[in-house]
């Protein structure tokens, strides 16, 4: 027995302390030391208000209601991966997902360059349109400074366009139509003389070479005409249809014009902005100069053949010198054209018209090369000749006509940009 007292005062640490203070002061009257606190709640109880310690708090909104609505995504995602399994490795990082990703780009990509390709004419249309109404700016502007409101002087200059298509077709056209109808009444008397002449017919009775000649007529030259006559219709008719397209085009871009610079100007940002748009109308002043400047130098060209035509007396001077004017429009070649054009016309008349012609052609060319265009295009396109011919062939190389007029004032746009932009850049670095 008394080895197993000893045990036990062994294995409890506390037999071997001495008795506090506190365990021998006995408990206030009404409380054992082992009883409820005051108030009758026990320390286990529920706290006041009827609430427990893990009971909802006030307002009957749990602990979890509103903070789970303050949590951010990745906690909300991270309880829901929790309940659906973890997340993978991504899709981005997976070869198949970017092969697939690759060839979705190419296909777009060809996609693009097909829908541009098959849309060429109309992006070309729209392109010549927004340079006629560019150029057509500074004569509105003009007017607006005489006091003019923009509509009305937009309408001014619209109508001296459309008179001058109308003057230009009133002035080839009834020519050339004559000129039809005079070919086609002379054909029987042609054929009659080929007829008659002692030559051929000694060579008709010997290999029948009018027989044969009016089977290949009929059988070749004829439905070769016939189609010939159609497709030259279908041209005309196209003809109209685009230069109707291209003028109600350039209406509405000249009359838009302001809104259309303002709203690109909102895509640049606003810390480059002002720079932009100085350099966007010293641009777009280029291109209304160079308009205006070609089209003087083709009315001076137009007039002076139209006077020299009359006063020698060649047939068709005005139809001729509206030729000129028009071809002249054409950098490098163009006036060139319409010199073999009106010297071939006149050489049909009499051998000295056409020589007369060829000397005049050639002499007024050097005068315009280098007196009268550097004086109209110095204030308008600060490019050299060597960027201006080699910006007119390969623009006539991609685009035609169109692609040569267009190219010496874009080039110009892209020499300013490089002397604005990218010299000064250069020079900082």
């Amino acid at each position: 027995m008394s080895a197993d007292v000893a045990s036990d005062a062994a294995q409890d640490p506390a037999a071997d302390r001495p008795p506090s203070s506190a365990s021998t002061t006995p408990p206030p009257e009404g409380r054992s030391a082992e009883g409820p606190p005051p108030g009758g709640r026990s320390a286990e109880g529920p706290p006041p208000g009827g609430r427990s310690a893990e009971g909802p708090p006030p307002g009957g909104r749990s602990a979890e209601g509103p903070a789970s609505e303050g949590r951010s995504p990745e906690g909300r995602s991270a309880e829901g991966s929790a309940a659906y399994g973890l997340p993978g490795k991504p899709l981005a990082r997976g070869p198949f997902l970017f092969g697939l990703v690759g060839g979705l780009g190419v296909l777009t990509a060809i996609a693009i360059a097909q829908m541009v390709v098959a849309s060429l004419s109309v992006i070309v249309l729209v392109v010549v349109a927004m340079f006629l109404a560019v150029g057509l700016n500074p004569a509105v502007e003009a007017l607006q400074r005489r006091g003019l409101a923009r509509r009305g002087a937009i309408s001014i200059v619209f109508a001296g366009v459309i008179v001058g298509f109308v003057l230009f077709g009133l002035a080839v056209v009834p020519p050339v139509s004559k000129e039809l109808a005079d070919f086609v009444a002379a054909v029987p008397g042609y054929v009659s003389e080929l007829s008659n002449h002692p030559t051929l017919r000694r060579l008709d009775a010997d290999y029948q070479i009018l027989p044969k000649l009016a089977q290949f007529v009929t059988g070749t030259v004829g439905p070769w005409l016939a189609s010939g006559v159609v497709g030259a219709g279908l041209v005309v008719l196209d003809g109209v249809f685009t230069t109707v397209t291209l003028l109600v085009l350039m209406l509405y871009f000249l009359g838009s014009l302001h809104t259309i610079k303002a709203y690109l100007l909102r895509l640049v940002p606003a810390s480059r902005r002002e720079r932009t748009a100085a350099l966007s109308e010293q641009i777009l002043a280029g291109i209304g100069g160079y308009v205006a400047g070609n089209v003087i130098i083709s009315i001076i060209a137009g007039a002076l053949t139209w006077i020299f035509l009359s006063i020698l007396g060649v047939r068709y001077a005005l139809a001729l010198a509206l030729v000129v004017a028009l071809t002249d429009l054409i950098p490098l070649v163009g006036a060139t054209i319409g010199a073999v054009l009106v010297s071939a016309v006149a050489l049909l008349q009499s051998l000295p018209l056409g020589i007369a012609c060829a000397i005049f052609f050639v002499v007024y060319q050097q005068i315009e090369n280098y007196l009268v265009y550097p004086r109209v295009m110095k204030r308008s396109v600060d490019v050299t000749p060597a960027v201006t011919v080699i910006a007119a062939l390969v623009g006539g190389a991609l685009l035609g006509i169109v692609g040569a007029l267009l190219a010496i004032p874009v080039a110009a746009a892209i020499a300013l940009i490089i002397r604005e932009i990218v010299l000064p850049r250069q020079a900082e670095a």
